[in-house]
């Protein structure tokens, strides 16, 4: 392995933790937002990587998708601890979707964030110019992937939590009930949907969303 390469490591790993402990201080941000004191109480809302790290979905898997040559990296930490039921008490469902959101709301303002600064690249001439541009480029692909996948209406889903909570602030019951049965099913649902052909359906609008910001 060669310096450039590992520059180019090192970059997508920090983009990498980066985009998945800052989604996951977000919820808990806004949960204190709401009167919720769980994850600062815990010290979770820190930006200290340690406190955030899953050995499985923040070093176990991100290892095996690189040495496997998967063509992106993904990962995820360890969930800040949310107390909902503060956080209805205080902003109602409302509130409570707020909170499901606010990770990917992080995740796609930093994704914007980064492609202002596409513009101001210029080729790389040295190892610095080269971790800058790949850093640059990997939290914009990393946050949009993580971003668009955590939509995905299936729970324990963000995109599926506030689903949920939308449907009970509008009285929906049955699509509650409904999301409350498969709720011990649903990362099963994931993993299969992962392993099929399905999955390129469903990650296709990631590589449009990519392809705008970076152009």
């Amino acid at each position: 392995m060669n310096e450039l390469e590992i520059v180019k490591i090192s970059a997508t790993v920090i983009a990498l933790v980066i985009a998945i402990i800052g989604h996951e201080i977000m919820h808990g941000w806004a949960a204190y937002k709401y009167g919720d004191t769980t994850a600062k109480s815990q010290g979770r809302l820190s930006v200290n990587p340690l406190v955030h790290v899953d050995p499985v979905g923040t070093i176990l898997i991100p290892a095996v998708l690189y040495l496997s040559g998967a063509p992106f990296l993904f990962g995820w930490a360890k969930p800040v601890p949310v107390n909902m039921h503060t956080v209805l008490q205080n902003g109602g469902t409302n509130g409570a979707i707020a909170v499901s959101l606010a990770g990917i709301v992080y995740n796609f303002a930093l994704a914007v964030l980064f492609s202002l600064m596409i513009p101001l690249l210029d080729q790389p001439e040295s190892l610095a110019g080269a971790f800058v541009n790949n850093f640059v480029f990997q939290t914009i692909v990393l946050n949009v992937l993580l971003g668009f996948f955590n939509l995905w209406p299936i729970p324990p889903l963000d995109g599926a939590n506030a689903l949920r909570y939308i449907a009970e602030g509008q009285g929906f019951k049955k699509v509650v009930s409904f999301y409350d049965a498969i709720y011990p099913y649903g990362m099963i649902l994931i993993i299969l949907i992962l392993v099929t052909p399905l999955s390129d359906l469903l990650f296709a609008p990631v590589r449009w969303i990519i392809k705008l910001l970076i152009s």
